[in-house]
């Protein structure tokens, strides 16, 4: 069965030796440091498919190559946030799922049509298109961009459950902490999701 791929990141602090002085000496350091947590979530099981630790200094496109290599089976849709706008994603996503994954990624609001979208328009032409016609918020609902919400949802959940900051020092171990929060999620969302009705 093929899957529709939500990606979303967010930061996480490291807490490591410069926390523990700062806490010890009642001092403030200049600027703490990061780790991007990625992750990508299938929407109709629910499940985070994929996931990876880098520095904060990685772009999202290019982690977004090791994370697909974690999924497994076809995916039939890509959600990815205006990061992702641009040719090298559209055509990473091409070439590892066929010509015929839906790419929903919105483009800015400057986006122009490519030069041959009269005659050949590219999935981004279109978007730029329905957009200007009938406005961003439409777009997203037919689209199924708005289904973004629940990687705040994700988000909301790890930072509750697992917590903001990665306690492991190592990078390789900060990785590993990460997988390990991600089996925890998991293992949560295989014991039960709930079921939303419309009541009026």
């Amino acid at each position: 069965m093929s899957q529709t791929f939500l990606h979303c990141r967010t930061g996480l602090k490291i807490f490591g030796e410069g926390e523990w002085l700062e806490k010890k000496h009642k001092t403030k350091r200049k600027r703490h440091s990061w780790r991007k947590l990625h992750l990508g979530l299938d929407l109709a099981s629910g499940e985070i498919v994929c996931s990876d630790i880098t520095k904060d200094d990685i772009g999202d496109p290019t982690a977004l190559p090791d994370l697909l290599d974690q999924v497994d089976g076809p995916v039939s849709q890509f959600l990815g946030d205006g990061a992702y706008d641009g040719d090298p994603t559209s055509d990473l996503l091409a070439a590892r799922f066929g010509s015929t994954i839906e790419v929903t990624i919105p483009p800015p609001k400057n986006a122009i049509l490519s030069t041959n979208e009269a005659k050949d328009p590219t999935a981004r032409d279109c978007h730029i298109a329905d957009i200007t016609a009938r406005g961003r918020m439409a777009w997203q609902k037919a689209t199924g961009y708005n289904q973004r919400s629940r990687v705040e949802t994700l988000m909301g959940r790890w930072k509750t459950v697992i917590g903001p900051k990665l306690k492991a020092r190592g990078f390789e171990n900060q990785k590993t902490e990460a997988k390990i929060g991600v089996g925890i999620l998991n293992r949560m969302t295989r014991l039960g999701r709930p079921n939303f009705e419309r009541t009026a």
